[in-house]
């Protein structure tokens, strides 16, 4: 099913496109389109294979996605053809799969998370089908629950380590950011960030931008509706990202409290970033240049991550949001690892 929804103006501006002019990222009259809407509880992790082809997580909580007799969905990998506007399943189980991106090889990198899922992160050879385990432990430890991924130009992998639900006992001491070299080395580079959950590399490599949401749970399903929730950093930060592959702390750009904050995030060639942002009171992707500065607003549901579309779909968006994928077509094109 195919539905359209019109776009949000910028908050105090009349128009998001008219407001920007020439220069505009949202062109005047652009739809949101809804492009499938049979997820499960959450999608996520939208990403674009080198052909084009959009994967991304249907993230089933057991506490919620149980049949009549009871079984628990163990998630899965849709993947949308944007030729042929179908969503069909790639991959399930999923191991509870959350952030996926692809590398320069066409590899698809999956941040498996926790609630009956693997908890680590894998690779998959897209000619062969082959899976192969890349980060399973640190320091001979399981993983909180991997939740996103950034890669930079020099194959180094970067992904996020915070816990928001399952019943899996919690072995890391804290909740960071690692990154794992070519090599398959695995350091722990942050660990000042409050509750990270999107990364990405800038265009030009030189930031590693991090999202905390710290929503004050580490098991949702556990806390009774009424609890009330002690929420800690909800920011989009900034790290100098050093050409070792280490990150040194340079600022907040964007606070959102006492709202809720960013999720996903991604880039396009200009540096600009798009951020996934659960505010119940404005929901949607709002972009950023990369100080900070909101430049667009696009409306959405609750989302939960964005990505960039490939070839003629270069300069479209396609954004997880609730239990449905949806896309817009933008006038800026986002930014890519260079193939190898």
């Amino acid at each position: 099913m195919v539905t359209s929804m019109i776009l949000c103006a910028v908050a105090g501006l009349p128009d998001a496109a008219s407001a920007q002019g020439k220069n505009a990222i949202v062109p005047k009259g652009a739809k949101l389109e809804k492009l499938f809407d049979g997820g499960v509880v959450l999608t996520e992790g939208c990403a674009s294979a080198p052909d084009g082809t959009i994967f991304f997580s249907d993230i089933t909580f057991s506490h919620v996605s149980k049949d009549k007799r009871g079984f628990i969905e163990a998630g899965h990998i849709w993947k949308f053809d944007p030729k042929t506007k179908k969503t069909t399943i790639f991959r399930s189980p999923s191991g509870m799969s959350n952030g996926i991106k692809f590398d320069a090889r066409g590899n698809m990198i999956v941040a498996e998370g926790a609630d009956f899922g693997g908890r680590r992160l894998i690779k998959t050879d897209m000619k062969t089908g082959k899976s192969y385990i890349i980060a399973g432990l640190f320091e001979g430890r399981r993983f909180n629950s991997p939740n996103d991924i950034t890669i930079d130009e020099k194959g180094r992998i970067y992904f996020s380590d915070p816990r928001y639900l399952g019943h899996e006992p919690i072995e890391q001491p804290v909740q960071a950011v690692y990154r794992i070299d070519p090599d398959g080395t695995i350091a722990r580079i942050i660990t000042d960030a409050g509750k990270p959950n999107g990364v990405c590399v800038s265009p030009d490599q030189k930031t590693l931008y991090v999202v905390s949401n710290d929503n004050g749970h580490w098991g949702i399903e556990r806390m009774p509706k009424d609890a009330p929730a002690r929420k800690g950093l909800m920011a989009l930060q900034a790290y100098d990202l050093m050409p070792d592959g280490s990150a040194k702390f340079r600022k907040i750009l964007v606070n959102y409290a006492p709202q809720d904050g960013p999720d996903g995030l991604c880039a396009d060639v200009e540096g600009n970033l798009y951020v996934a942002v659960r505010d119940e009171t404005r929901p949607g992707i709002y972009v950023y240049s990369p100080t900070g500065k909101e430049l667009a607003y696009i409306k959405t549901e609750i989302p939960t991550n964005v990505g960039f579309g490939r070839g003629d779909e270069a300069s479209t968006l396609y954004i997880t949001a609730g239990k449905s994928l949806y896309r817009i077509r933008l006038n800026k094109a986002g930014y890519q690892l260079p193939a190898k």
